[in-house]
């Protein structure tokens, strides 16, 4: 059985490890992708990486949300709405990858242990300690559930249109690197990342919980950095792409 002080914990534990990794991550690069350094040690190539890395997550998740045996239709939302996400991030993308990159082992266990830990802290808190709106049998009716429904579903699109943006600059064969553009590209450099960020804002408004919010924050801890340090270099690669055209990093209009 999970308890809920124990989450109410981990939670409290979970916000403040994020608000340090974002500053750490304003002055370390985590060398992987665009940024990859052979520094960080050994490596497996980039598919196998993202598999290891994400689908703790998807199976973490599975795991509980079977064993509690929930019969709540907010919750069954919230999980297939999550795994469908992972799903995608663990079996699917890394399929469609091109080129030969690596994916420091180090960088890889950090993913995978967050995802667990962060598996587990969602699975909790929807499926053993309801609280709140999420208990309530017309949940269902409310706006903030069907705005946050539209939010996820928003951002899930722009996600999977700024992935497949980056995957169609580049030519087999070819490893230079090019600025993306189209789609929410004309406003920020790393428009996958804020497609993420749409999506789990939309989650934690749809499940209305604590859990969903630190998963919020540690979303931006964790991108917003590495959003802020493309751009730089989107800034110092295409000076005058950028200049004619200036993008935000990571928020249309404002950051």
């Amino acid at each position: 059985m999970i308890s809920e002080l124990s989450l109410q914990w981990l939670m409290a534990v979970m916000a403040v490890i994020a608000l340090f990794v974002f500053v750490c991550l304003f002055f370390i690069d985590a060398g992987y992708g665009k940024f990859y350094n052979s520094r960080w040690g050994l490596s497996v190539g980039n598919r196998l990486g993202w598999v290891l890395m994400e689908a703790p997550a998807f199976i973490v998740m599975a795991l509980l949300f079977v064993l509690s045996g929930t019969r709540s239709a907010v919750a069954w939302i919230a999980f297939l709405l999550f795994e469908l996400h992972y799903f995608h991030r663990s079996f699917v993308f890394p399929m469609l990858l091109r080129g030969s990159s690596r994916m420091p082992l180090a960088i890889v266990a950090m993913g995978a242990l967050f995802n667990s830990v962060n598996a587990f802290m969602q699975a909790g808190w929807l499926f053993y300690c309801q609280r709140g709106a999420m208990q309530l049998c017309g949940w269902l009716h409310s706006p903030i559930f069907w705005v946050g429904l539209l939010v996820f579903l928003m951002g899930m699109a722009i996600n999977h249109h700024s992935d497949s943006v980056i995957r169609a600059l580049r030519k087999p064969g070819d490893s230079r690197h090019y600025l993306p553009d189209g789609g929410v590209y004309r406003y920020v450099t790393s428009a996958n990342y804020f497609g993420e960020l749409v999506e789990w804002t939309g989650f934690a408004l749809l499940t209305w919980s604590a859990s969903g919010v630190v998963f919020v924050l540690w979303t931006f801890a964790n991108l917003a950095p590495r959003a802020a340090r493309i751009n730089k270099s989107y800034t110092e690669q295409f000076p005058a792409e950028m200049a004619a055209h200036p993008r935000k990093r990571l928020l249309p209009l404002l950051w």
